[in-house]
């Protein structure tokens, strides 16, 4: 005999965000994109996560 599923999580509770939050948001991620793709022209940057991803093995 199967049981039933366990009841899902309503989001009647959950607060919409407003206009500005969610540009915020973005915004925010957008800088964060622009950092790492900055990091990423850095030849240093790249040869040093190189060696730490070879040390994990």
């Amino acid at each position: 005999m199967q049981q039933p599923a366990p009841p899902t999580p309503s989001n009647a509770d959950a607060v919409p965000l407003r206009g500005w939050q969610r540009a915020a948001i973005w915004l925010l991620v957008a800088v964060l994109l622009a950092l790492v793709f900055m990091l990423y022209t850095q030849p240093e940057f790249m040869v040093r996560m190189a060696d730490h991803v070879w040390a994990c093995f």
